[in-house]
């Protein structure tokens, strides 16, 4: 089996699946467009099956070092009655750790310290060539041409890469969410770690971060491509009579940090995540909706999966088999059930149907929604070692 490979894309995906390819002794190059390796978004919560994935990885006791757990919190409605209550206790009790909550370029970084500096090609748009030879796919970088023996497409979910292997699936589409976003600049008395709010067509959260400050996120029901001239002016329009403490979440940020994104995934679920020797990974097999907090998570699984598949499969081409058989199913089932909880919980915006929903939130018992929980988060790794 050959040893050389290529990863598409320097993301939290490509990153890990480029760290987990080392441990396995093959030598690996990241590609990546943008001019400097970091990452663009806010505050991010990762769950056991994504901290035991980091674990794999060699790099997951400095991510919890960074990272602050999510021992209190739930959902709320707009008033600020509890909906539910989180026991991240209970939680690290039953899979071994509280969910925990992490700037995305925290845990960037740490993924990028975890490579060399010669494994990153940074600044260079990837085109794929295609294979040129049984058992070598080309990729050319700019003046550069790269010939590997694997091709991991993590590109993102605009991937170019599965438009080229997959030029008849529709790619992803609008949810019907937008959302805005941004960490605070400084710390915010906050009483809880974790918080959802949802109202008729909207949601409120905020993640608290080890150092004090937090991320909050906005998503609302609006057409695709709504912009506003003053986010912050918006929000502060739209949540005026929310609970705190949005109010001082927003006061404590700067405008210019405000990012704003529609919300898109890949709802049409592909027919294969690899074609010959190369592997889709991430946001580029299975980007979905954040309403389960799954989405970094499950490119961490793909990561380690891949790497254990090419560690013990006899052929890259029975890896990806592998791979492939292992992460479509629990992936596209991920995606189809973050879709769902995005529709029963903030896209709601009937009275009726808000009102339903909260008193079937009120009544279930704690266990069983500790168990909805623990049906994503109780993953358990391929070993590496």
């Amino acid at each position: 089996m050959g040893k050389t490979a290529v990863v598409v894309g320097g993301g939290i995906g490509g990153l890990a699946a480029a760290i987990g390819l080392r441990r396995i002794g093959w030598e690996v190059t990241v590609v990546e467009r943008a001019p400097t390796l970091e990452d663009a978004g806010a505050g991010i919560s990762l769950a056991a099956n994504g901290l035991r994935a980091l674990d794999e990885l060699g790099v997951g006791e400095a991510v919890r070092d960074a990272s602050r757990g999510q021992y209190s919190g739930g959902t709320r409605t707009p008033e600020g009655a509890r909906l539910v209550r989180m026991d991240g206790a209970v939680l690290e009790k039953a899979v071994g750790t509280p969910i925990m909550g992490i700037p995305r370029s925290t845990l960037h970084r740490l993924l990028c310290e975890a490579l060399p500096a010669e494994a990153l090609l940074i600044g260079s748009e990837a085109s794929l060539v295609g294979q040129i030879a049984p058992g070598t796919v080309r990729v050319r970088c700019g003046d550069k041409v790269l010939d590997a023996d694997l091709v991991v497409a993590a590109d993102g979910i605009g991937s170019k890469v599965r438009g080229l292997l997959f030029p008849a699936h529709p790619g992803p589409v609008y949810s019907g969410s937008t959302v805005l976003r941004a960490i605070t600049e400084q710390a915010v008395e906050l009483s809880t770690d974790f918080e959802l709010t949802w109202g008729r067509g909207a949601e409120f959260g905020h993640i608290a971060f080890r150092d004090g400050r937090a991320e909050w996120h906005a998503v609302l029901n609006l057409p695709a491509g709504t912009r506003f001239p003053d986010p912050l002016a918006e929000l502060r329009r739209r949540f005026q009579d929310w609970h705190d403490p949005i109010r001082a979440l927003l006061d404590a940020t700067r405008p210019a940090a405000v990012l704003h994104h529609d919300v898109r995934e890949i709802r049409t679920p592909l027919p294969s995540y690899t074609v010959g020797r190369i592997a889709l990974l991430g946001d580029a097999a299975h980007a979905m909706t954040p309403n389960l907090g799954q989405g970094a998570c499950q490119a961490l699984e793909d990561a380690v999966t891949l790497a254990a598949a090419l560690a013990t499969e006899p052929t890259v081409e029975a890896a990806l088999a592998r791979y492939d058989a292992e992460r479509r199913p629990r992936s596209q089932a991920v995606a189809r059930a973050a879709r769902q909880a995005g529709r029963m919980g903030q896209q709601l915006a009937h009275p009726l149907a808000v009102t339903l929903r909260n008193t079937a939130m009120r009544l279930t018992p704690s266990r069983a929604a500790a168990r909805m929980i623990l049906r994503h988060h109780a993953w358990v790794p391929p070993r590496l070692s």
